[in-house]
């Protein structure tokens, strides 16, 4: 019994979200939350929403507590980048590059963690 949440498309490269669920792997939902609430990066409110939404989703799905559950896979995969161009002197243009990133969040029974 292993419920997940994904978010799409996130204007945030992927290493600055990395850095934020690689505190999180592994622990309990609750102690997630409470690590999460407390971070001073942007990342951990996004991770912090979907956490929330996969403990929703298993508590609607299979009526667990969130104190039964533990993050089972967590992971931030690139997305696609968006190419923005910066005019500079003598007509010159340099490329930006705004990395996007998907996240996603799986978590199951305390007993079902491989």
């Amino acid at each position: 019994m292993e419920s997940q949440a994904k978010q799409k498309f996130i204007l945030m490269s992927p290493r600055k979200i990395r850095r934020v669920i690689n505190e999180v792997r592994g622990k309990k939902v609750l102690d997630a939350y409470n690590i999460l609430r407390f971070m001073r990066y942007r990342a951990a409110g996004v991770v912090l929403k979907k956490l929330v939404d996969a403990t929703n989703n298993a508590q609607v799905k299979y009526g667990l507590k969130p104190e039964e559950l533990v993050i089972s896979q967590i992971y931030a995969d690139e997305g696609p980048a968006y190419r923005r161009f910066k005019p500079r002197a003598q007509g010159r243009v340099y490329k930006r590059e705004k990395p996007t990133s998907h996240l996603t969040v799986c978590v199951a029974k305390k007993q079902e963690v491989k």
